[in-house]
């Protein structure tokens, strides 16, 4: 160029618009929000957390994870979070784990690989157990399967379970922002969904990723799942230092080259 011509300022391609949100209704009119990007299978199915959405980081770096690779992706928000109808307070285990499989089974064709963080994981399980054809691969973000049991039912004192029966609910300090609720309904539907009392078969290969610095979900829960996972294709992984979102950029891309040796 020569010297003093004005440069010419080179912009960067726009960004690609934002995904259109859809609903699915479900019988009985509960509208379940989801964003759906089209790609080769299998389908990357993302479920998140408890009091979670699908607009966490997660959801949002696989999305451009697999658009990038021109790769399937959905995400979606259970009843009660997010752009979904209904209220968390109403929500459970198994009424979750039946929106999971009304999107597989409506919004996704063919093949998926779910990856489930958190409570997401045991929603996961529990679909992949229900409709194990449907199945490539499984991966599990801090994995939080029997939550309801183990990590809050076995954490209350006895005047905290007390109140939680008599009242129907309780709200636990969050780390993430206000307090969240916790019903007994949610304890009493979880005891019939527990899956870490006895071996679980489950198609394909499994991975899971968990932080060593985690003081939502230790690790060894998600330990206690791949003890319990028949089959040899299990692997955990274990991110030292990483905490229960495991969404720092190094952990995100850890979380796309294990999904990457999947596909």
């Amino acid at each position: 160029m020569p010297r003093g011509a004005p440069r010419r300022r080179v912009s960067s391609p726009p960004p690609p618009p934002p995904p259109e949100v859809r609903f699915l209704v479900r019988d009985g009119g509960a509208r379940l929000a989801y964003v759906a990007r089209p790609g080769a299978g299998p389908t990357v199915v993302f479920l998140g957390g408890y009091a979670s959405d699908m607009t966490g980081t997660k959801a949002c770096y696989l999305e451009a994870w697999c658009r990038d690779r021109g790769q399937a992706f959905l995400r979606f928000d259970y009843q009660g979070h997010g752009l979904s109808s209904g209220r968390l307070v109403d929500g459970t285990i198994g009424a979750w784990r039946d929106d999971a499989l009304a999107v597989l089974g409506k919004c996704v064709a063919g093949p998926v690989l779910l990856v489930g963080s958190s409570m997401g994981a045991w929603v996961m399980l529990l679909a992949a157990r229900a409709a194990p054809e449907r199945v490539h691969a499984l991966v599990g973000v801090a994995a939080a399967p029997d939550f309801t049991e183990d990590l809050l039912w076995g954490r209350l004192g006895e005047d905290q379970r007390d109140a939680l029966r008599r009242d129907g609910v309780i709200h636990l300090p969050s780390s993430y922002g206000e307090p969240l609720p916790f019903t007994w309904r949610l304890v009493e539907d979880g005891r019939h969904h527990l899956v870490l009392r006895t071996p679980i078969d489950l198609p394909g290969p499994v991975r899971l990723l968990h932080g060593t610095r985690d003081l939502d979900v230790p690790w060894e829960t998600s330990w206690r799942l791949a003890e319990a996972i028949r089959g040899r294709d299990v692997s955990l992984t274990l991110v030292k230092g990483g905490e229960h979102r495991l969404s720092e950029p190094h952990e995100l891309s850890l979380l796309g080259a294990v999904i990457a040796s999947l596909l």
